[in-house]
């Protein structure tokens, strides 16, 4: 079954352009992952440091595969010290 994964994070103000630099690398190395389906990214129109990524995938399991991929983790680090707060993950199912 489908899933959909949403992530919010808050940059710092001044990290913004670097943010959004690493979130279409990280897209195009998703894109490359099994089960991947589509995503898009989002910004709150009230609160410009606050981004919204949205992916689907074809499977939980498909998720958590690239969750754990070593490429993911090593760009989500580099996304996390970017970061004002600890990103907000949360995975939802199509009912």
């Amino acid at each position: 079954m489908a899933v959909r994964v949403l992530i919010e994070r808050i940059v710092d103000p001044d990290k913004e352009l670097q943010l959004q630099h690493k979130l279409v690398q990280l897209r195009a190395k998703a894109m490359q992952a099994g089960g991947y389906i589509s995503g898009e990214t989002l910004r709150a129109v009230g609160d410009p440091q606050r981004f919204l990524v949205i992916s689907t995938w074809a499977s939980l399991e498909d998720w958590k595969a690239w969750e754990a991929n070593p490429n993911r983790q090593a760009l989500k680090e580099e996304i996390d010290a970017l970061l004002r707060a600890p990103a907000k993950v949360s995975v939802y199912s199509y009912a």
